[in-house]
């Protein structure tokens, strides 16, 4: 069971701040009202604690139907005096026998009757007073003074009335929602005692980042998922106790798991209303009227804003009651105005402990209810409608309405909503074979829309494509659909070779739809299933291209010109450049008016991206890439946003374009927008950069988890080679050349086998160098034989540096270290016109060290000077050290590399730190910030929260303040 702990002080710093500050300087009335559970007392309690030593009297106001006068004030007395003897009362405490008869042999003798029963009132609160301050009190506390019998009430107003004395001070908690007509609560807070200072403290519930923080304290952690986050303060309101008892209710139903590493919830769906806040609730309405109870049910079973009229029918009220009843419920502070004439639950967690009280068959009544006046309006508020009538028990209208809300969801662009509505319908009712076919399409279609933001229901999905599969009924029509949208959904949950078994299964039943015919073919034609040669590729490329030509619409044949270009590009044909500039020259968003469309179309482009990235055309991907990003962004397609900054993150890679890079990376590998692939990608650059900056422990670990993520896919993916490709260089630094051959050797076998030669770029040159060194130099000629015809073809400036690299390593084993000498420059020039400055580097030190095996001693360490220098200004410390290592033992003097962690920014903010902290202290909402920069709330969060740890700040308007005294901030920053 998950640890929790009792929450942190959140929130109430500036509140903190006022009432020490209050009771630090003189007399102080201090009076702290909220709604039940804000953190008064918590407020109290931490004031209190900063001076322990002052004697505070507490008189705590319990909500008893008769409370005993002044029984608040006396049982304080007994907690903070267990007697009283020697306090030098005067005889006036001979009045305080009746409230304290315990304390009789200590008091002073009884005083005499009087006749009029307003002078003994006055005596005994005098003595009281005179009790009181004989017995050094300093700050006398009246917890929950709504509650304050009168005669307490006319005591310390009597006291602060005439000033008393000038060395205590007053603290006043209460709700004022809760205080009653003519109490003197209102008499007393409005007046302060001649002499004495005056703080009012109106608590409010918590924002998002602090309830974030408070759940954060009780589970020991930072790492609390914005989207979780995000749920607590949506169902809770930001009230600390709600927040506390919720979490603490979750944990003991153990529902709380962590997931990405974060903390999270198993689902993030309804949440019901913990016991505490249940029973708390239940005491304020059972005080109400009956027909207050009845509106406060009414309002409770429509769970959203509703009009009074509405309100008044539900409840099954006249009107003169009903409203009374829904005045009521404003006076007791549970209903608030919504706007628009409507009226809600103050609070969700309120809405949810009133329709827990309420019993079953009531519940039916106030439901039926319910739908039948919400059927009157016009348009129909369908998801409401389905809900009611779901619980109204009437199935049939609720599957119609239940259909129709997922409907409008999905063309309000809300696919989690559709998906969970649709998965909802399918489980709750045994449905016709038509109806659930027609349904299950449906949850397919929007679940492969709705990407990343699906999460756990995307296996749920999958499940219910497969199940209806099963159905041997299906027509075929019906089966190729379904069995399509099951593969696209196995692709997007990462099980990419069953997804292509899926999808070549489906293609014989899609007679009916060129569409999705045409889509099938061209997933088949990407060149990603490891045991199927291009030709078998190339054909349903080539069939797709007749099957668009025969049936295609204008934007299937849009979309077939990106698959195309983007599945030549992969398989290593020349002409997919041709094709990606004929792609090029159409405007997606004015061509395709459909909005599905236009994100199929962004979708395509990415893909094409990083079908160019292993030529090594680097211009052209970059310009590929900026014309995407245009595209992406005039459709606000973030879940694609996504997937482009990470081919860009690559192309950065390759480039040298590192400053940053690291953070970027590592924000993209968390981004809950992006495709689960992408994600793998981004981690796979981290755990590069990670290696070239010397953390060699954290890289090995991360490039062996990403290796495996790999091989879990089931597919072959350029992508992927990368990490192979570093795993390999740490065996060969290792002396483990055996090592790197087992690692290198299925992924060549599997490009030679295949006929992919364009991804034999990053790997060869690492496979060689094992094999050279494991003495097997005589089986590299052979591949590099067909290597060197694939390449001659093509203009891949990135395939011909590496089949250069490679005879250089060649020449090298063969111990003719000029040759290689001069192989290994012209690579490094080759690498340099990409450019690729991290591969043109490594090819310079090789060089250097066979100047040094040739006799040349002086070329030598020149060439290896230079590449070390600049592989320290690139960032790579893990080959600058060994390079200067070489350089010292050659008695050449070389400073020593950085020793502060990762090249990169430190305790310095990153620039998109930086902005951030820019957006925030101009009063942005994480939100907002998002928006601007184009980042989830809970990517901004992570980047506020880095920049707090940086600069040792723990609120947003401190980090903003302590950038700006720094000088950090430009006025003209983003957003400007």
């Amino acid at each position: 069971m998950v640890a929790v702990s009792p929450p942190a002080f959140v929130g109430r710093q500036d509140a903190l701040a006022a009432v020490t500050g209050a009771l630090g300087h003189g007399s102080a009335l201090v009076l702290i009202q909220g709604e039940p559970g804000v953190g008064k007392t918590r407020l109290l309690y931490e004031a209190l604690a900063t001076a322990p030593d002052r004697v505070v009297l507490m008189a705590a106001c319990p909500p008893v139907p008769e409370p005993f006068p002044l029984g608040p004030v006396v049982d304080g007395l007994r907690r903070l005096r267990d007697q009283v003897a020697g306090v030098g009362l005067s005889p006036l405490g001979g009045a305080l026998r009746p409230l304290l008869p315990e304390w009789a042999d200590q008091l002073p003798p009884p005083c005499e009757p009087l006749p009029d029963p307003n002078q003994t009132r006055h005596r005994l609160f005098r003595a009281l007073t005179e009790l009181v301050e004989r017995l050094g009190v300093e700050v006398l506390v009246v917890e929950d003074a709504h509650w304050a019998d009168p005669a307490t009430l006319e005591w310390l107003l009597a006291r602060c009335t005439s000033g008393g004395d000038q060395r205590m001070s007053l603290v006043v908690t209460y709700r004022q929602h809760d205080v009653p007509d003519g109490s003197l609560l209102v008499r007393l807070t409005s007046r302060v005692p001649p002499g004495w200072s005056r703080v009012r403290i109106e608590l409010e519930p918590l924002d998002v980042d602090q309830a974030r923080e408070l759940v954060g304290s009780m589970l020991h952690t930072d790492e609390i998922s914005g989207r979780f986050a995000s749920f607590l303060h949506q169902h809770t309101d930001g009230i600390p106790l709600a927040l506390e008892e919720t979490i603490r209710l979750m944990r003991d139903r153990r529902d709380i798991i962590r997931r990405g590493g974060e903390w999270t919830r198993r689902a993030l769906d309804e949440l019901a209303a913990p016991p505490t806040v249940r029973d708390s609730v239940m005491e304020r309405v059972e005080r109400l009227a009956p027909e207050a109870r009845r509106v406060l049910q009414a309002a409770a079973i429509l769970a959203e804003p509703a009009d009074e009229s509405l309100l008044i029918a539900v409840a099954d009220l006249a009107e003169r009651p009903g409203r009374q009843g829904v005045a009521s419920g404003l006076s007791a502070g549970l209903l608030r105005e919504a706007g628009g004439g409507r009226l809600a639950f103050r609070h969700v967690l309120d809405a949810k402990a009133v329709e827990s009280a309420i019993p079953a068959s009531v519940q039916w009544s106030l439901h039926r209810r319910a739908a039948q006046h919400l059927a009157r309006l016009d348009p129909e508020p369908v998801v409401r409608l389905a809900r009611h009538l779901r619980a109204a028990g009437d199935v049939d209208a609720w599957c119609r309405h239940a259909e129709a809300s997922a409907d409008l969801a999905w063309e309000s662009g809300d696919n989690r909503t559709t998906v969970a509505t649709l998965l909802d319908l399918l489980r709750s009712v045994d449905h016709p074979v038509e109806r659930r076919v027609r349904l299950t399409r449906k949850l397919g279609e929007a679940a492969f829309s709705g990407g990343a933001a699906l999460g756990e229901l995307a296996e749920q999905v999958v499940e219910a494509l497969g199940g209806l599969l099963a159905n041997a009924d299906l027509p075929p029509g019906d089966r190729g659909e379904l069995r399509l949208l099951l593969g696209r959904m196995l692709w997007w949950t990462g099980a990419e070779l069953a997804a292509f078994t899926e999808i070549e299964a489906a293609i014989p039943d899609l007679g009916h739809r060129s569409d999705l015919a045409i889509r099938a073919m061209t997933n088949l034609a990407l060149p990603l299933i490891a045991d199927w040669p291009v030709a078998r590729h190339r054909r349903w490329l080539d069939r797709a291209g007749e099957l668009v030509e025969q049936a295609g619409s204008p934007s299937d044949r849009l979309a077939f010109t990106k698959v195309r270009a983007a599945a030549l590009l992969l398989l290593g044909e020349e002409a997919g450049w041709q094709a990606a500039a004929e792609a090029a020259t159409a405007s997606d968003a004015g061509t395709v008016p459909d909005p599905r469309d236009q994100r199929r179309m962004a979708t395509r482009s990415v893909n094409l991206v990083w079908a160019s990235l292993p030529w090594g055309r680097y211009a052209d991907t970059r310009r590929q890439l900026a014309a995407t990003v245009e595209q992406i962004q005039q459709i606000d397609y973030q879940r694609v946003a996504s997937d482009a900054r990470v081919a860009e993150a690559y192309l950065d890679w390759y480039t040298g374009a590192w400053a940053g890079l690291a953070d970027t990376a590592a924000e993209l590998a968390r981004a809950d927008d992006a495709e689960s692939v992408s994600q793998l990608a981004a981690r796979q650059i981290v755990a590069l950069l990670e290696l070239v900056s010397g953390h060699r422990t954290a890289a090995e670990r991360h490039l062996r988890a990403g290796a495996e993520d790999y091989a879990r896919r089931g597919v072959a993916e350029p992508a992927a080679v990368l990490g192979l490709v570093s795993l390999g260089r740490l065996h060969l630094a290792d002396g483990a050349a055996a090592a790197a051959l087992h690692l290198t050797h299925p992924l060549i076998d599997m490009i030679a086998r295949k006929g992919v030669w364009l991804w034999a770029t990053d790997i060869a040159p690492v496979h060689v160098d094992a094999l050279a060194t494991t003495g097997r130099g005589a089986e590299a000629e052979p591949l590099l034989r067909r290597f060197a015809e694939w390449v001659a073809d093509r203009d891949a400036p990135a395939p011909a540096a590496a089949l250069v690299l490679c005879r250089a390593i060649v020449a090298e084993a063969r111990g003719n270290p000029a040759r290689a000498a001069d192989l290994f420059g012209q690579a490094a020039a080759a690498w340099a016109a990409l450019p690729r400055p991290y591969d043109e580097l490594l090819a310079l030190e090789r060089q250097g060290r066979c100047r040094l095996a040739a006799g040349d001693p002086a070329g030598g360490l020149a060439g290896l000077s230079g590449a070390q220098q600049r592989l320290r200004d690139l960032g790579a410390r893990w080959d600058a050290d060994r390079v200067a290592r070489l350089l010292r033992r050659q008695g050449v003097p070389v400073a020593r590399t950085w020793r502060r962690g990762r090249h990169g920014y430190g305790d310095q903010l990153s620039p998109r730190e930086l902005e951030v902290v820019t957006l925030v202290g101009r009063g942005m909402t994480n939100r907002q910030v998002g928006e601007a920069l184009f980042l989830s709330p809970k990517t901004v969060d992570r980047h506020l929260r880095a920049a707090m740890r940086k600069l040792g700040k723990n609120s947003r308007t401190a980090v903003a303040m302590a950038a700006a005294e720094a000088g950090l901030l430009s006025p003209d920053g983003p957003g400007r």
